[in-house]
């Protein structure tokens, strides 16, 4: 029986010039020696608290939901008024969520927000 390989099995590895074997990058020893160089992330504005699930997956079936029209591009907020501006009656529980939960970009923005264009 043959093991499993993977794909960059048949590729020969290459050391980078001016590092030795068996020590991890920034971990040399006697620099910075008690002082920590990570790079500050900016914070999530979102609070601590996930969102309930099930919240979470009303407002992915409305994302996915075609027949309000598009939803990139704008929030799920601005997506609802228009829909409900055009006649095609989108779910009111759909609007009392992002209006109760305004402030947290994972329930205001749509499934697709964070994909570029």
């Amino acid at each position: 029986m043959e093991t499993l390989r993977r794909i960059t099995d048949s590729f020969p590895r290459r050391r980078r010039p001016g590092r030795t074997p068996g020590k991890a990058k920034g971990k040399a020893k006697g620099k910075g020696k008690g002082k920590s160089k990570s790079k500050a992330r900016p914070r999530d504005p979102s609070p601590a608290a996930p969102a309930d699930p099930e919240l979470l997956d009303m407002l992915r079936r409305f994302d996915l939901a075609w027949e309000y029209g598009p939803c990139t591009g704008i929030t799920r907020l601005q997506r609802w008024e228009r829909a409900q501006a055009l006649g095609l009656n989108p779910p009111a529980s759909v609007r009392d969520v992002l209006l109760e939960h305004r402030d947290r970009p994972d329930v205001t923005y749509c499934l697709w927000h964070e994909y570029p264009l």
